[in-house]
């Protein structure tokens, strides 16, 4: 057997239904939408959440909690992770994305203190705890903030 013998079984894949397109098409008529009332009509139709003037499921529940609409995502890299950089590197935002360290959207990126660092770097971020700029500091690299 062969990719290109390959096909599904006999029955399983129907048709797609054609709407609309005259009484020939088996849908008759009325296009498979009925007689008369507000959903046989253009533009009929309720808006989604609508329950029948029952009160809405969205309305019955509790609201709870907040979201902080103005919140920053800031994405975390520990000095550990900085060992594949070479020696006298520059590592800034497009250097950690490059190297795989940072992915997805974010607002900025923080280097913490977890690890050890024996090289000097020259760091490029937004922030840097104060543990981390210590490290760096003392294994010979410096510090430039954005």
């Amino acid at each position: 057997m062969k990719l290109h013998e390959l096909s599904p079984p006999i029955g399983s894949r129907r048709p797609r239904k054609r709407i609309g397109r005259g009484p020939a098409s088996g849908q008759g008529t009325t296009a498979g939408r009925g007689y008369n009332g507000h959903k046989s009509r253009s533009g009929g139709g309720v808006r989604p959440g609508f329950e029948g003037g029952q009160m809405p499921i969205h309305r019955r529940l509790p609201k709870r909690g907040f979201a902080n609409i103005f919140k920053e995502k800031i994405a975390i890299v520990n000095i550990r992770d900085l060992a594949r950089f070479e020696t006298g590197a520059l590592v800034d935002e497009t250097a950690l994305v490059k190297a795989g360290l940072v992915k997805g959207q974010r607002d900025g990126i923080k280097l913490l203190a977890a690890g050890d660092i024996a090289m000097p770097l020259t760091i490029r971020l937004t922030k840097v705890s104060k543990g981390a700029m210590e490290k760096i500091t003392a294994a010979g690299g410096t510090v430039d903030h954005i």
